[in-house]
C-alpha cells in the first residue's frame, strides 16, 4: 500500500458507488490519510451513489452547517411495484398500477413519513435496527422542504419481463427522504438513487474512493476557509 497522503483540514468530494456504506467511505479515507480525524455531512444509503462530503481534520467541526445544505438528486423509479424499504433492498411486490404520466410531483413544504428502514431514532434506537428486527413501526410525520420535483422521462413500454422506469430529478432541504417522495407516488419504489451535488459542491469534480489496495493519488482536499466560503454561493434551487 502507498504511504499516507497528507492531511489537511478541509472537505473532500467522494464519488461513492452502489454496495458500500458511508461509513466504509470515511474508514477508507481515514487509513489513507494516517488516522487524521474525518467525519461525513450526510449518508448515502449502501445502494445509492454520488456525493459524500468527507470532512478532514478541523473541517469536522463544520459539520452541522453543511448537513444543512440543500440537495440534489437524480433518480431512477421502478413503477407498478412498492418495496418494504422503499429501494431495491427490501420485498418487492409487483402491483401491476401505474402511476399517473407525469403524476402529481408535491413542491414546497410537504409532510412525509421516513422510511421505517432508516437512521431516524425511535425511542432512542435506529429504526432500521428494530425494523430489521420484525417489528412493526409507526413512522412519525415530518415536515420536509422540496425546492424541485420533475419527471425526466419515462419508458413509454416496459422491455419484456421488466416493470416501466422513469427517471425524476428532486432537489430538497436536508432531511428529505428521496425513497419517501416516490413511495408517495404510489406503486413506485427507488431502483437507482445518485446524490448530485450537496449546496455549492457537485459531484463532478468528486473523486473516486481510495481503494483497498494499490494507490491513491493526493485527494483534491478543499481547504476549509475556501469550502465555507462557497456557501455563500447561490445554491442548486
Amino acid at each position: 500500500m502507498s504511504s499516507p497522503a497528507p492531511a489537511q483540514d478541509g472537505v473532500l468530494l467522494i464519488d461513492k458507488p452502489a454496495g458500500v456504506t458511508s461509513h466504509d467511505v470515511v474508514a477508507a479515507v481515514r487509513r489513507r490519510l494516517g488516522g487524521v480525524k474525518t467525519g461525513h455531512a450526510g449518508t448515502l444509503d449502501p445502494f445509492a451513489t454520488g456525493l459524500l462530503l468527507v470532512l478532514v481534520g478541523r473541517a469536522t467541526k463544520a459539520q452541522r452547517q453543511l448537513m444543512e445544505l440543500p440537495k440534489r438528486y437524480e433518480v431512477i423509479a421502478r413503477l407498478g411495484a412498492v418495496s418494504t424499504t422503499g429501494d431495491p433492498e427490501g420485498q418487492i411486490t409487483e402491483t401491476g398500477r401505474l402511476p399517473a404520466d407525469p403524476p402529481p410531483l408535491p413542491t414546497g413544504r410537504v409532510r412525509q413519513r421516513p422510511p421505517a428502514h432508516s437512521a431516524v431514532k425511535i425511542a432512542g434506537e435506529r429504526a432500521y435496527k428494530r425494523a430489521r428486527r420484525g417489528e412493526r413501526l409507526q413512522m412519525p410525520e415530518r415536515e420536509v422542504t422540496v425546492y424541485r420535483f420533475r419527471q425526466l422521462w419515462r419508458e413509454p413500454e416496459p422491455r419484456p419481463s421488466r416493470l416501466a422506469r422513469a427517471g425524476f430529478e428532486v432537489e430538497c432541504a436536508s432531511g428529505t427522504y428521496v425513497r419517501s417522495l416516490i413511495a408517495d407516488l404510489q406503486d413506485a419504489y427507488c431502483l437507482e438513487l445518485r446524490r448530485t451535488a450537496i449546496g455549492p459542491f457537485e459531484v463532478r469534480r468528486a473523486v473516486a474512493p481510495p481503494p483497498r489496495e494499490g494507490p491513491w493519488q493526493a485527494p483534491p482536499v478543499i481547504e476549509l476557509a475556501r469550502a465555507l466560503s462557497m456557501l455563500d454561493a447561490k445554491p442548486p434551487h
